[in-house]
């Protein structure tokens, strides 16, 4: 397949290319030691902000925003390379408020939502001025079958009571989110995937309590922050229901969709980082009287990174390419199929990097080891490799026994 990029998506790479090396690569530190002086890890390093201004100012915002009234405009497969080049930075995608969670719950809000929720907190959200998270994940139960929740979202009059506890709602640390959209059952007689709703239920609501926060593998994540969360009889308007009453699985299929390619593009992109990385560092040590760039099996950890990137990339551009032509539902195998590779392709290429850094690859000196621990969190976040390969073998097995099959 030959994949052919807008003039427009062509402009803005060359421009959020620029925008990195002049902006975002240089603050990287800035960031850092900030958050480290600060007084509070839960406050947000002043650079950040001023990037975003900066950001906005040079037309570099909303591009995650297909095909709306409210920003971006882009196709999925326009918007790829972008979300790529973003991806090689860990602060990068906020600085184009172009993060996770929130891009996700801005495209439910926008193409779910009523007037009155685009107005209280589509709007905020996409000038940045506030941050949200998305409750769906609890602890008691195995949540790759997200029909196991059991949370309750329970109509009392002109309200609803939401209760339940959920865990890993990303974002919940950051002091700027607002607001949470949760899922749970709100009718249990219904069939199976109409017996869930989605609700925007505010954070300071009472009966709200974030428990603490999650380390992943011993990163806190701060100041975005992964939360463990109690909905103790929250009350919220009836109006905060999203769509309606049961529609709660066919939101998260309309969110998560393009939730999972995003993620896969920027993890190509932090893969073509830990190469770019690699191959500097192999240049430089001398190990046995030579350079390890050299050593035959460095040579073989680049081709094969090479290789491997490439192969991703190629699939995640189809798949991309096919939710624009034929729609996300039609994509859904090679949408799974991405969700695979893209998060193993980097933990490979990433791996390899530590490995020619050496103690260095371990260390915080570098991105290296940050950079692993984010994208094996993928082989779990929106559904783990196990159901993604179930749903890839069903729709394989569903396919009709050609003639000239044999067996």
């Amino acid at each position: 397949m030959i994949f052919h990029y807008s003039e427009r998506s062509k402009d803005l790479q060359e421009k959020l290319q620029s925008f990195m090396e002049e902006t975002v690569y240089p603050n990287e530190s800035v960031y850092v030691q900030q958050l480290r002086e600060g007084t509070d890890r839960w406050s947000i390093p002043a650079v950040i902000e001023e990037m975003k201004a900066k950001a906005k100012e040079a037309g570099l915002w909303n591009l995650f925003l297909p095909d709306s009234e409210w920003g971006g405009g882009l196709t999925n497969l326009d918007y790829a390379p972008l979300c790529e080049i973003m991806g090689r930075s860990s602060i990068a995608p906020e600085v184009f408020n172009c993060a996770a969670p929130d891009t996700g719950n801005m495209e439910v809000l926008e193409r779910y939502g009523t007037d009155e929720q685009k107005e209280q907190w589509l709007k905020p959200l996409l000038e940045g001025k506030i941050r949200s998270c998305f409750s769906m994940t609890e602890p008691e139960v195995a949540s790759s079958d997200a029909t196991n929740m059991e949370a309750t979202i329970t109509p009392d009059g002109d309200e609803y009571i939401v209760n339940g506890r959920k865990w890993w709602s990303s974002g919940a640390g950051d002091p700027r989110c607002k607001v949470a959209i949760v899922m749970g059952k709100s009718n249990p007689d219904a069939p199976k995937h109409a017996q869930h709703s989605m609700i925007l239920v505010p954070l300071d609501a009472p009966g709200v309590r974030v428990e603490r926060m999650l380390p992943v593998f011993g990163y806190d994540d701060a100041p975005h922050g992964h939360a463990e969360i109690t909905y103790d009889r929250v009350r919220v308007p009836k109006s905060h229901i999203i769509w309606g009453e049961g529609k709660g699985f066919a939101i998260a299929q309309g969110r998560l969709g393009p939730g999972r390619i995003h993620h896969c593009m920027r993890l190509i992109g932090a893969a073509e980082r830990a190469l770019e990385l690699m191959k500097n560092r192999v240049r430089k040590r001398v190990a046995f009287g030579k350079p390890l760039a050299d050593q035959g099996v460095i040579r073989e950890w680049i081709a094969d990174s090479r290789i491997e990137i490439e192969q991703a990339r190629l699939l995640t551009l189809k798949a991309a390419s096919m939710m624009d032509t034929a729609g996300n539902k039609v994509a859904k195998k090679e949408i799974a199929m991405i969700k695979v590779v893209a998060p193993n392709m980097a933990l490979s290429v990433i791996d390899r990097a530590i490995q020619a850094y050496g103690g260095g690859g371990v260390s915080e000196d570098f991105p290296l080891a940050f950079m692993w621990a984010h994208a094996r969190t993928l082989r779990l976040a929106d559904g783990p490799d196990e159901v993604h390969r179930r749903a890839i073998a069903k729709l394989e097995l569903s396919d009709p026994v050609r003639e000239t099959s044999t067996g």
